[in-house]
C-alpha cells in the first residue's frame, strides 16, 4: 500500500493497511527474535529431505543389479537400507515440526502481544472514526489466520521446499539431461502461479475490509438496538446490513474463483515433467545412454515432488490470505498513536478554551468558536438541549478529540497532546455509557488503579454507593462478573465505572450523563457522594437534571454550537433568559419564553 494510499484511508477514517515492503520488514523481525530456533527447523528439514532422497536412488540401484544379474540378493542387501532412510526422515520431519510449531507460536504470541499494546496505544478519536468493528476483525479472524500460518504453514514450507530443492537436485546428479527436463517440465507452473500471485493480495485484502464492514454494521447494530427501534430503523439497519453481505459475498466468489482456477491448473502440470523425464529417459536408455535404474530413480523424485510441490502451492495460497491478514495487524503500525509522553508538561491544572470549533467528519460544524475557562477545584454544569454540543465540548476538554480551530488547554499544554497515562491523571471523561469487563468485581475496579487495596477498592465502592450491592454479591470481590458470571444492571456497571473514576483519582473530572441511568434517588446520592470525595477538584457536570446545576459553582448555557450563558444558578435565573425557562420548565411552570435552539449542523445524535 503506498503512503497516498494510506492518506486517503486516513482521511475516511479506516485503519491503515501496510504495504508488502512493511509486511516482510515485519516478517524478518519475528523470524530474528527466535532465530536460533528458526535456524534449528531449517536444519532439521535439510537433514529429513537428505534422508529421503535415500529410498528413490537405492531403488535405482537394485533395479540395475537385478537387471545385471544380482538376483535376490541385492534386495536383500538394499531393502533394509530403504527402510532405515525412511524412518530416519519420519523421525527428523517430526522433529522438525514440533521444533517448528514452537517457533510459531512463541511467534503469535509476539504478534498478539503487539497488537495489543499498538490497540491500546490508539488515541480515543482514531479508534471511534474506524469502528470498533474493523479493529474486532484484525484482532480475531487475522491474527487467528496469521496464528495459522505461523504454526502450520510456515514449517510445513520450510519442509516441503528443501524437499523440492534436494529432490530436484538429486536429478541433476543422476543425469543433467533428465534434471533439465524435469526443470522444464516444472515450468509450466509458472504462468498459472504468476497470474494467481498478481490477483490474490488483492483480492484477500477486498475480502478482510468487506469482513470488517460486516462486523460494524452488525456491532453498530446490536449496541443501537434501542436506538434503531426507538426511530423504526428497522428496514434502513437490514438494507444496510444486507448490502454489506453482499460485497463480503462477492468478494468471497471472487478468492473462489481464483482457487478454482489454480488448483486444478496446478494438478495438471505435476504430470508434466514426470512424463517427460520417462518419454526422454526411455529415448536415452534405447540408446543405451542411460540405465533403467537411473531413469527409474529419475521418475521416482519427480513424482515424489508431486507431494511437496502440491503442499508448498496449497500454503503458497494460504500465505496469500494471511498474507493479507497480515498487513491488515500490522497496519495499526502505521496508524495514529498517543502521545509518548517526551512533551510539555502542564503547569497548574486551568483548562481554557480559546475560540474551539470543532466539525464532524461527515457532518457540519457543532461547535462555532466558544471561550471558557474552567478555574481549579470549580464545579461547573453544562446545559441546554439535545445537539447544542454539550458532549462534543465535553469531549474536547477530555482529549478524546482535538478542536477543528482553536485550542483547549490545561496548565498551557494542549489536552489531546498528552500521552494517555498523564492525561488519566489530569481530566477522565466518564459518559453513560459503561462496561463490565469479564472477571471479579476486584478486576473491574484495578482497571484504574492495579496496585489499590482492598481496602481502597471498598471505599470507592462506598463513595459511589455501590458497597451495599458488592456486599451482597457471592463471594463479594472476588464474585465474577458478566457472562457465566453475576449479571449487573445499567446502575450496578455506571456505579463500578464512577468507582473506577474515584480510584484514578484525576485532578479534573467530566461527567457527560454519568448518572442518566441510575434512578432519581441513587443519581443524587452518588453525585453528592461523589462531590464530596472530589471536594477540591475540578468536576464538569454534563447533565438534563438541572440539580446538579443547582448545585455547581457555575452555570454554562449551550445553544446551537455557542456558549450563551455563563454564570451562577441564581445569576441566571435572576437574569431572565434561556436558563431561568429551561429552570421554569423543569419545575412543571409556564415558562416566559420558550427555550429553543438555533438548528444545529451536526449530527442529530449529537448531545447527551
Amino acid at each position: 500500500m503506498t503512503d497516498a494510499q494510506g492518506s486517503r484511508e486516513s482521511a475516511r477514517g479506516a485503519l491503515p493497511v501496510a504495504g508488502p515492503r512493511d509486511v516482510r520488514r515485519a516478517t524478518v523481525r519475528l523470524v530474528r527474535a527466535d532465530a536460533r530456533a528458526f535456524a534449528a527447523v531449517l536444519a532439521l528439514n535439510a537433514l529429513a529431505a537428505l534422508a529421503g532422497l535415500a529410498a528413490p536412488w537405492l531403488l535405482g540401484r537394485i533395479v540395475d543389479e537385478v537387471r545385471a544379474g544380482s538376483g535376490v540378493s541385492a534386495v536383500d542387501r538394499l531393502a533394509p537400507a530403504i527402510l532405515v532412510a525412511a524412518v530416519t526422515q519420519l523421525l527428523l520431519a517430526r522433529w522438525a515440526r514440533y521444533v517448528g510449531h514452537r517457533f510459531g507460536e512463541r511467534t503469535l504470541a509476539r504478534v498478539r502481544e503487539e497488537y495489543v499494546r499498538r490497540t491500546l496505544a490508539l488515541p480515543a478519536s482514531v479508534v471511534e472514526r474506524a469502528g470498533t468493528g474493523d479493529l474486532t476483525a484484525r484482532g480475531t479472524a487475522d491474527v487467528t489466520a496469521v496464528g495459522t500460518t505461523l504454526r502450520d504453514a510456515g514449517p510445513e514450507l520450510l519442509i516441503n521446499g528443501v524437499q523440492v530443492l534436494f529432490l530436484l537436485v538429486a536429478v541433476f546428479v543422476l543425469n543433467p539431461l533428465l534434471g533439465a527436463c524435469g526443470l522444464l517440465g516444472l515450468g509450466v507452473l509458472w504462468p498459472v502461479l504468476r497470474w494467481y500471485l498478481r490477483r490474490a493480495r488483492t483480492g484477500y485484502l477486498a475480502e478482510g475490509a468487506a469482513n470488517s464492514d460486516v462486523a460494524e454494521i452488525l456491532a453498530a447494530t446490536a449496541s443501537g438496538a434501542r436506538t434503531v427501534e426507538a426511530l423504526r430503523l428497522e428496514r434502513r439497519r437490514v438494507s444496510a446490513s444486507r448490502d454489506a453481505l453482499d460485497v463480503s459475498r462477492r468478494a468471497r466468489l471472487h478468492t473462489l474463483f481464483l482457487r478454482s482456477v489454480f488448483f486444478p491448473s496446478v494438478e495438471i502440470a505435476y504430470l508434466v515433467p514426470v512424463v517427460t523425464v520417462l518419454l526422454v529417459g526411455g529415448a536415452l536408455h534405447a540408446r543405451g545412454a542411460v540405465s533403467l535404474g537411473t531413469v527409474v530413480a529419475a521418475a521416482l523424485y519427480l513424482q515424489q515432488m508431486a507431494g511437496p510441490l502440491d503442499e508448498i502451492l496449497m500454503r503458497v495460497e494460504q500465505l496469500q490470505s494471511s498474507g493479507a491478514s497480515f498487513a491488515r495487524v500490522e497496519g495499526l503500525a502505521r496508524a495514529p498513536q498517543a502521545s509518548d509522553g517526551a512533551g510539555p508538561s502542564p503547569d497548574g491544572d486551568r483548562i481554557d478554551v480559546t475560540g474551539v470549533r470543532y466539525a464532524y467528519d461527515r457532518g457540519g460544524e457543532v461547535l462555532g468558536g466558544v471561550d471558557l475557562a474552567v478555574r481549579p477545584g470549580e464545579r461547573l454544569a453544562i446545559v441546554g438541549p439535545s445537539g447544542a454540543g454539550k458532549s462534543t465540548l465535553s469531549r474536547l476538554l477530555a482529549g478524546v478529540d482535538a478542536p477543528t480551530a482553536g485550542a483547549v488547554t490545561v496548565g498551557g499544554v494542549p489536552v489531546a497532546g498528552l500521552d494517555p497515562e498523564r492525561l488519566r491523571r489530569q481530566v477522565v471523561l466518564v459518559t453513560q455509557e459503561h462496561h463490565v469487563f469479564l472477571g471479579t468485581v476486584r478486576d473491574n475496579l484495578r482497571i484504574a488503579e492495579p496496585s489499590a487495596s482492598d481496602e481502597a477498592l471498598w471505599a470507592a465502592l462506598t463513595a459511589v454507593g455501590a458497597d451495599t450491592w458488592v456486599r451482597e454479591l457471592p463471594a463479594g470481590l472476588d464474585t465474577r462478573l458478566g457472562d457465566g458470571g453475576t449479571p449487573t444492571d445499567g446502575s450496578q456497571a455506571q456505579q463500578l465505572a464512577l468507582a473506577r473514576v474515584v480510584l484514578a483519582d484525576p485532578h479534573t473530572l467530566i461527567l457527560d450523563e454519568a448518572t442518566a441511568l441510575l434512578d432519581p434517588t441513587t443519581a443524587r446520592h452518588t453525585e453528592r457522594a461523589l462531590a464530596a470525595v472530589l471536594r477540591g477538584r475540578t468536576v464538569v457536570a454534563v447533565a438534563h437534571r438541572l440539580h446538579t446545576a443547582h448545585d455547581a459553582d457555575r452555570v454554562a448555557v449551550m445553544e446551537g454550537g455557542l456558549l450563551t450563558e455563563l454564570g451562577t444558578h441564581e445569576e441566571l435565573v435572576a437574569a431572565g433568559g434561556a436558563y431561568a425557562a429551561l429552570w421554569r420548565s423543569w419545575h412543571g411552570e409556564r415558562p416566559a419564553a420558550p427555550f429553543t435552539a438555533p438548528r444545529t449542523p451536526g449530527p442529530a445524535s449529537e448531545g447527551a
